[in-house]
């Protein structure tokens, strides 16, 4: 099956709502994912092979510009007098990025999809990606707020937070892709 049609799928979103665990759709309508913005643990829906394409290609391009923030970041707190302009836009981005995150995990975009560095363990356990990726949208939120704050010592010390979120999830949960 290659796709699932809408006036199937979304009864069945409704019919989990009412028992099971809540669902909502992004922007597109394609993306399920938990009431609270964390990666559901049972599989809701299959995406067609369009749609998951779509939603890996998003998270490919969002953890990218994730990366490259924080490799801006880096370098500028680094340094012996950082621009606080160009922090808190890196740290707005990674905030607003973090959030959209938890609609770039669905079922079925994993590597039996295609070229992806993300590992199938992150389906197989659900709840431990989710908190991770909860914990890394709290040092997310945290760094910005930091940022927003002005004081270099704190804003290091969150991003120094924020970087650990990063590490403790690749570790686990992402494989090294080569382009």
């Amino acid at each position: 099956m290659r796709s699932v049609s809408f006036a199937l799928v979304a009864p069945l979103a409704l019919l989990a709502a009412c028992g099971g665990p809540q669902t909502s759709k992004d922007n597109a309508g394609k993306v399920s994912r938990a009431a609270d913005g964390a990666v559901n643990s049972k599989l809701e829906m299959r995406l067609s092979l369009g749609d998951a394409a779509n939603v890996m290609h998003q998270r490919h391009e969002g953890m990218k510009e994730i990366g490259n923030n924080g490799k801006l970041l880096n370098r500028e707190l680094k340094g012996s007098a950082p621009n606080l302009e160009v922090v808190r836009a890196g740290a707005q981005r990674i905030a607003a990025l973090s959030k959209q995150a938890s609609n770039w995990f669905p079922a079925g975009t994993g590597p039996e999809v295609g070229k992806t560095g993300a590992k199938p363990v992150i389906w197989e356990k659900p709840q431990d990606f989710a908190a991770k990726l909860h914990n890394f949208q709290i040092a997310a939120a945290a760094f910005n707020a930091a940022a927003s704050g002005g004081e270099v010592r704190t804003i290091t010390a969150r991003f120094s937070d924020l970087e650990g979120t990063c590490k403790a999830c690749h570790d686990t949960y992402r494989a090294e892709m080569h382009h």
